[in-house]
């Protein structure tokens, strides 16, 4: 994890494209990238950790 909450924040409020993979912003209702709105938010935690 980053030392910063404001690093923090910048780093894991995301959410990402189920379809096309591609990082939006917390508040994105469709990815910016194809459209799509299947969007999930973003792992906090690594996986198998």
């Amino acid at each position: 994890m980053a030392r910063f909450p404001e690093a923090e924040a910048r780093i894991l409020i995301k959410k990402v494209c189920m379809k096309c993979g591609a990082l939006n912003a917390s508040k994105a209702k469709r990815c910016r990238r194809c459209r799509s709105k299947e969007l999930r938010v973003k792992a906090k935690e690594g996986r198998g950790v």
